[in-house]
């Protein structure tokens, strides 16, 4: 088992910045790929960034490009998400998700392991 608990979530204006963090517990953090999903009211959750064990590949949704980094830090076992230039669009709930398989991780069905998510709201 992989436990996740996600920080940093947080109200913010139209144009600011967010840093989310996920610290890992459970398994050995570098056997997984980790990655970022976020729902919004009444959606259906959806990919936001991934990123490999050893963090040398990382992958991010076209809503996102250009403005969020994903990154981990193995020694703490912690996955974060710098997100730059938010938009109110950008308001959910961040999820925190690992698996064995970075090619999965676009999939939010085939996680394995979720946090309990961590609020984003973005005022215009």
């Amino acid at each position: 088992q992989v436990q996740l608990v996600e920080s940093g979530g947080g109200l913010v204006q139209d144009g600011g910045s967010l840093t989310l963090s996920c610290v890992a517990s459970g398994r050995t953090f570098s056997n997984y790929a980790m990655g970022w999903f976020r729902q919004a009211p009444g959606k259906e959750r959806e990919f936001v960034a991934r990123i490999t064990g050893s963090g040398a590949s990382t992958g991010y949704a076209d809503a996102v490009r250009g403005r969020f980094t994903i990154s981990r830090d193995n020694a703490k076992n912690t996955v974060y998400l710098q997100m730059n230039r938010l938009k109110p669009e950008d308001t959910a709930r961040y999820y925190c998700a690992a698996d064995s398989l970075y090619s999965d991780m676009v999939v939010t069905s085939r996680m394995n392991y979720w946090g309990q998510g961590s609020q984003v709201t973005v005022s215009s």
